[in-house]
């Protein structure tokens, strides 16, 4: 059963005549993502951390650390936000990169959330190479950033989740070593071929429809881009073996789900500890909803705690 405040959410949604993500274009897009998430943010919903540093890396993209309150060295996160490849930034993602900051590990976790280039604008691989660079310079740099060289850790949501799956792959032989990967419902196969059942029966009414997938996919990787390509298509990788432990979050109502699902049983038969949740009663994007659903709450609770136990 769906979760009752996310019910009601989706219920004022559908009054206000909210049509999907992705209606108007990319601009509209964009500027209606901002509104919901940091236009409707209130302080008081915000996790308490210790400090926030803007800093611009030598490739020219931005990240924002997050330190604890707590000392360290404590565990440190490269968040990449989601959102489809094309919207969404640092600021709509600052609850979760606070969450994460304040809740993994004993003494909080050094969070580094990502500003990556946007498609169409810059499609694939633009938004990977950012990322993958991040993560880089993050283990360069982990000891001045207060964090734990043998506790470093990539997460993401939804888009997110994909990129940070594909970093994981990346950095697999080359390094920084990762000790966990924490993927929040991600998106793993652009393959139009994918047989998943979950987009079908979440294909409309739970917040991301399938149409606004179609339309993501369509600015991220565009006509004559190989789609099963692992740095987009991580579960077409040949071989998942070696990587870091993951988390992989998916969510009952959400059209991801059941190819979340199909990628953490791909990295359990390569030899990869995995901790998979579905989140009963949950949509697309309940990381994000703790303030209003108790359920969500609850969720997002269990998730650190399961990243927590996999850096003791």
């Amino acid at each position: 059963m769906l979760d009752p405040q996310i019910a009601q959410m989706l219920e004022a949604l559908t009054a206000l005549g909210s049509a999907g993500l992705t209606q108007g274009g990319v601009e509209a897009a964009r500027t209606g993502f901002d509104f919901a998430t940091v236009g409707l943010r209130k302080a008081q919903d915000l996790a308490q951390v210790g400090s926030t540093e803007d800093v611009v890396l030598p490739h020219g993209r931005a990240v924002r650390i997050y330190r604890p309150v707590g000392s360290g060295p404590v565990p440190t996160i490269v968040f990449i936000h989601g959102g489809g490849f094309v919207i969404g930034s640092i600021e709509t993602h600052d609850d979760h990169a606070r969450l994460l900051c304040r809740d993994v590990g004993p003494a909080g976790a050094v969070v580094v959330s990502v500003d990556y280039r946007l498609a169409p604008e810059h499609p694939f691989p633009a938004g990977f190479e950012d990322c993958l660079a991040a993560t880089r310079w993050v283990g360069e740099h982990v000891a001045e950033l207060g964090g734990d060289a043998d506790r470093i850790v990539v997460a993401g949501d939804s888009a997110g989740g994909n990129l940070a799956a594909a970093v994981s792959l990346a950095v697999r032989d080359a390094g920084p070593r990762l000790a966990a990967q924490l993927l929040l419902y991600p998106t793993v196969d652009f393959d139009p071929a994918g047989a998943y059942p979950s987009r079908a029966e979440n294909a409309s009414g739970f917040f991301l429809t399938a149409e606004d997938m179609l339309w993501f996919g369509q600015q991220y990787v565009p006509a004559g881009t190989d789609v099963r390509d692992p740095r987009a298509s991580v579960l077409h990788a040949p071989d998942l073996s070696g990587l870091p432990p993951a988390v992989v979050a998916t969510a009952e109502y959400d059209p991801l789900r059941d190819e979340g699902e199909a990628y953490a049983a791909a990295l359990e038969a390569a030899g990869v500890t995995v901790v998979v949740r579905r989140s009963a009663g949950m949509i697309h994007g309940f990381y994000g909803l703790g303030h209003l659903s108790p359920g969500a709450a609850a969720a997002i609770a269990q998730l650190n705690a399961d990243l927590t136990a996999l850096l003791r």
